[in-house]
């Protein structure tokens, strides 16, 4: 197999609190193949979208800091890189797509500037070849008569198309690396279908990696070929989507997937019980326990990583295939 993309290795985010250190990543590890597309699914607060601003370098500081691991991407640990090599990677050779676009795109700026700014500063384009370039974009992303739309403001936009203009920038310098963080949250569900079909078709046309940080499991099964599941701030779970789908390990997978709606009538939600503890007092031990129905005294300690198959790990001192 040929060495990953991108490797995160014990990756340690930390913000700077009234009432302390708050670890919003607790080593963290993962790989990403050329060409994968990559989930990373949990609850809102798990630590998805901290995890793509640390691997950007786009923290809060000073705030915010890594405060232990690495990226590797292409065997360079961005950790260590400097101001002047993250703006020569953000944007080029990894991109990312925020999840509300009209707090992303700049509201006095015209869509077409916005998608020329990268080209013109990363690929050396002039004016007029990233005006072309940018209304070939928007024809590429399904925006109807780009050659006028390019002088659009994004508030002239809908919700559906102002996200269109942000692939279309994430596109513009074809990265080898795409981070989508939540694309298809704010959108109807027509839209959500175009958009991910979209983002399916560029991705094997371009030949680029993704990863894609959703709640959605549905998402995550139409998409995405291996999945990482996070609970506060730690991974729990990795697996190939079929296996996860077909034979979830940790309690907290199985909890996600029993707390979707089914098809079949009057069947109940099961939520998880209880609540996500704070990062602040985390629980010594698995993070979950309180919440597991399966939690005994070894779940007080840290629990290992186990392999249960090639590909299938899981953090847990009860994986559901001993039960």
């Amino acid at each position: 197999m040929n060495p990953p993309l991108l490797e995160v290795i014990d990756l340690t985010t930390q913000f700077k609190t009234r009432r302390g250190m708050l670890t919003a990543v607790n080593r963290v590890s993962f790989s990403l193949q050329a060409g994968e597309t990559l989930g990373v699914v949990g609850e809102s607060g798990c630590g998805k979208s901290v995890t793509a601003l640390s691997i950007l370098q786009l923290l809060p500081r000073p705030l915010a800091r890594i405060a232990s691991g690495r990226i590797l991407f292409e065997g360079r640990d961005l950790v260590q890189a400097g101001p002047a090599v993250m703006k020569r990677i953000r944007g080029n050779e990894i991109s990312m797509i925020f999840q509300e676009p009209m707090t992303s795109l700049n509201p006095v700026l015209r869509i077409g500037f916005q998608i020329m700014e990268p080209l013109r500063k990363h690929r050396g384009m002039s004016r007029r070849q990233a005006r072309e370039e940018a209304v070939r974009l928007l024809d590429l992303v399904g925006i109807p008569e780009p050659s006028s739309r390019v002088d659009d403001y994004p508030h002239q936009m809908s919700g559906g198309m102002r996200q269109r203009v942000m692939i279309a920038i994430a596109l513009a310098c074809q990265p080898k690396l795409m981070i989508a963080d939540e694309p298809t949250t704010a959108l109807d569900v027509t839209i959500q279908a175009q958009i991910l079909e979209l983002m399916k078709r560029l991705q094997q046309e371009i030949g680029m990696a993704v990863i894609l940080i959703t709640h959605d499991l549905g998402v995550v099964a139409e998409t995405c070929r291996r999945v990482v599941v996070m609970y506060a701030g730690r991974v729990v779970e990795q697996a190939p989507v079929e296996e996860l789908f077909q034979r979830p390990a940790h309690p907290y997978t199985r909890g996600l997937f029993d707390s979707l709606p089914r098809r079949r009538a009057g069947r109940e939600l099961t939520p998880i019980p209880g609540s996500v503890p704070s990062l602040l007092q985390l629980p010594a031990g698995c993070a979950f326990q309180d919440r597991c129905r399966f939690s005994d005294q070894d779940c007080r300690r840290r629990p290992p990583w186990r392999e249960l198959r090639p590909g299938h790990t899981v953090r847990c001192w009860r994986p559901l295939e001993d039960h």
